[in-house]
């Protein structure tokens, strides 16, 4: 992504800030507020991240008062606890401010604000929600003392979003309930507790990082920022691009434009795609898009549009009449005809495409292909598509017990 280091003024002097260039050029503003461990190179990495998601990100180096320009690590926690020990959280929310203000001037700024932070940030941000009217949305992970200004919550005016750690050592069980109790009912605030996750469960690189949850998190970030700052993108229309590329133009370089600079996808049951856009575009060009039967087709079934992926349920059709290496690799052709119930979920950065995972099962590809025998087995060949264009026909039909149960009470 785009960046550049500005300078922000504040009434006690001038203070620096990184700033990530929304991928379109011009996007809604983000203060993220750091971490203890300063504007490191973990946070410039999230302030990327978002920028691919339409957003212009400034992070403001908040620990300008007591040392200027750290990019401490995890290594360097004992005086990481010392700065934030030391640091007066009024003026950082002031900073805030002064960031949010310099943001604002940014020509590459479009649109309404909002804070995100994380652990010391996200206090800060929850703080800055409470106290500054031109925040429209404040994300807060695992902010360290909310329990403490629950007070402020009278002076919230846009969205509030709270990500907490089921096991966080620096809020515990006891202060995670006084924070839930205070914005229950409340419209205006969203707060998610993440089982089994730890302080910095977001952090890729931490030693608590916990993917699942992480992605979790954000989906439900973006969700509530692109409806209080936006930007709005037609991910269906996307999608739909994305698609016709692959199976109608059959043309691997608009394909691949279609997506993120380092996409992947991932075929589940036969593990086939590739990571990053060199390996991508090698499995697009020689493996799959120039390698599918004439007659591949899809029959739609549902789609769901989110705020950041699409998933789409559909019955892919053909005939086996070439070796399809994605799907049933290093098998000779058959000639059998294949209609498979499939899953993709799609997820986008901003306005491209980031991955793809396309489930479906293979037992019952390889029971359409002759290669694998039903009998006692409890799988089903080209019924478990007919079933699901007709929910109609008999179900249970793979359950011996099934006629077990004919006639019995039903509580």
């Amino acid at each position: 992504m785009t960046s550049k280091t500005i300078q922000i003024s504040s009434p006690d002097g001038q203070f620096s800030g990184y700033l990530a260039i929304s991928i379109d050029g011009k996007g809604p503003g983000l203060v993220l507020c750091q971490e203890i461990f300063g504007v490191n190179a973990d946070m410039k990495a999230a302030a990327d991240h978002l920028a691919e998601e339409g957003y212009t990100v400034l992070v403001p180096d908040l620990f300008w008062r007591q040392e200027a320009g750290l990019e401490l690590t995890e290594s360097d926690f004992e005086k990481a606890l010392s700065l934030y020990q030391a640091f007066d959280e009024n003026k950082g929310v002031e900073d805030i401010q002064a960031a949010l203000t310099a943001l604002a001037a940014q020509p590459e700024c479009d649109g309404d604000l909002g804070v995100l932070g994380y652990c010391l940030g996200g206090k800060l941000a929850y703080l800055a929600g409470c106290r500054l009217p031109e925040v429209a949305c404040a994300v807060g992970y695992y902010g360290v003392g909310i329990e403490q200004a629950l007070n402020e919550l009278e002076g919230l005016q846009g969205k509030l979003v709270l990500h907490m750690a089921d096991n966080d050592q620096f809020c515990p069980a006891e202060a995670r309930e006084q924070i839930l109790a205070a914005v229950s009912g409340n419209s205006q605030v969203s707060a998610f507790v993440y089982p089994d996750t730890e302080h910095a469960f977001a952090r890729v690189g931490s030693s608590h990082f916990n993917k699942g949850a992480a992605l979790v998190a954000h989906e439900r970030s973006i969700k509530y920022l692109r409806a209080k700052l936006g930007p709005d993108y037609d991910l269906e229309a996307l999608w739909e691009e994305h698609i016709r590329h692959e199976f109608d133009t059959r043309d691997v370089p608009a394909t691949m434009a279609t997506m993120v600079s380092q996409p992947y996808v991932n075929h589940i049951p036969t593990m086939t795609g590739g990571v990053g856009y060199s390996q991508l575009a090698r499995f697009y060009r020689y493996h799959f898009v120039h390698g599918n039967p004439a007659d591949m087709g899809m029959i739609p079934i549902s789609r769901t549009v989110g705020a950041s992926q699409v998933v789409d349920e559909f019955i892919m059709t053909f005939t086996h009449d070439s070796e399809i290496d994605w799907l049933v690799p290093g098998i000779k052709p058959t000639g059998r005809k294949v209609e498979i119930p499939m899953l993709g979920v799609v997820k986008f950065r901003g306005p491209k495409l980031y991955h793809e995972h396309i489930y479906w099962d293979q037992a019952s590809v390889l029971v359409q292909l002759g290669l694998m025998d039903p009998q006692g087995l409890p799988v089903a060949g080209a019924e478990t598509a007919h079933k699901l264009l007709d929910e109609s026909l008999p179900s249970n039909t793979l359950m011996p017990s099934w006629s077990s149960s004919e006639n019995k009470p039903i509580d």
